[in-house]
């Protein structure tokens, strides 16, 4: 279905659980150049009980996370026809929807979205594009990230195109490639020990301010052997759970110095990620909210201009993007990059079910 211009909505639902992203966005491609606009967009939060079941889902077994995938797919697929009944979006070419991760091993040839099943096209009576990563990791590679194509197709004016979500990734051109790779875990950690405290998120970072770094702590965490590996990499809640938070909990310290020592991790990590440290760099998702650590991030990196977007942009990017990997696929082009996931080739990633 290869054509000028495209109405679609981008449907993303990240890591730190708060909540299902929506996009309605029309693409326009004029000289083989892309260009977009985001008309209506919303973050549908999630009741207490899904936030449980999506944070246990890890630990769940097969017949578990089969019913579990079920009851996701009815619940996103009402998410979405809400979304359209209020907006009264019409003629719509496809929903391009992410899912939620719940599975990440890559190492094992594993990564399971919940959501992705082909009866969302039904109950939602559009044409659904989605399972954007499994086709990747078939062929080898990470599964992920698949943001960076669409950073190289609509964000090629900055240097760096850096995402603060439960895990924060980055992308950039190297050598003509597109190079990209989970760097650490962000709002997963934060959020854990701000929803300790009986709060949702540490509020622009203030709890954190309050705290005292603990350097044997924060030495602990930089020696991770993560952060030795070379790209393509990449992280899932697994490494959190198993990995990032007994290390924090072996620490009898205030939350405030576990939240002020993670957030010196996390800026310290973006820091030694990059591999120059001038230019434009773009800062999305929850994280560039938290003013605390965009201003770890600044000290970390004195001569990088860091740009903060517009809200639409800012909050729905990776719903913005997955619509474009949607429009991709729909056009048989590729929309994941093997320079960024490892997988053996470049590829038309995603299934496509209609009503």
């Amino acid at each position: 279905m290869k054509k000028n211009n495209y109405n679609v909505i981008g449907v993303m639902s990240g890591t730190s659980l708060d909540g299902v992203d929506l996009a309605h966005i029309k693409f326009y491609l004029e000289n083989n150049n892309w260009s977009f606009e985001i008309i209506e967009s919303e973050t549908i939060g999630y009741s207490q009980s899904w936030i449980n079941h999506l944070k246990l889902a890890v630990d769940y077994s097969e017949i578990e996370l089969e019913k579990l995938n079920k009851e996701y797919t009815k619940l996103l697929a009402s998410i979405i026809s809400s979304f359209i009944e209020k907006h009264k979006i019409e003629n719509l070419d496809a929903v391009c929807s992410h899912g939620h991760t719940i599975l990440h091993q890559p190492q094992n040839g594993l990564t399971l979205q919940i959501g992705n099943l082909p009866e969302i096209a039904t109950l939602t009576n559009q044409t659904v594009v989605c399972d954007f990563r499994v086709q990747d990791v078939k062929l080898g590679g990470q599964g992920a990230p698949l943001v960076p194509i669409g950073d190289r197709i609509l964000f090629s004016e900055y240097d760096y195109c850096m995402n603060l979500g439960g895990f924060s990734n980055v992308s950039f051109e190297l050598n003509g490639k597109r190079i990209a790779f989970d760097i650490s875990p962000v709002n997963t950690v934060l959020n854990y020990y701000a929803n300790k405290l009986g709060l949702d998120y540490d509020d622009k970072g203030q709890l954190s301010r309050t705290g005292k770094i603990n350097t044997d702590l924060l030495n602990k965490l930089n020696a991770l052997e993560y952060y030795q590996q070379k790209f393509p990499k990449s992280l899932g809640f697994e490494f959190v759970k198993e990995v990032v938070l007994p290390i924090i909990e072996s620490y009898e310290i205030p939350i405030e110095d576990k939240l002020r020592t993670f957030t010196e991790h996390v800026a310290l990590q973006i820091a030694l990620a990059l591999q120059d440290k001038t230019g434009q760099l773009l800062a999305t998702g929850g994280g560039a909210y938290n003013d605390f650590l965009m201003e770890r991030i600044q000290f970390h990196l004195p001569e990088m201009k860091l740009i903060i977007p517009s809200r639409k942009i800012l909050e729905f990017k990776e719903a913005l993007i997955f619509a474009l990997l949607g429009v991709l696929k729909l056009r048989d082009e590729t929309n994941v990059l093997s320079s960024v996931t490892g997988a053996k080739m470049d590829h038309s990633s995603g299934e496509i079910y209609k009503p």
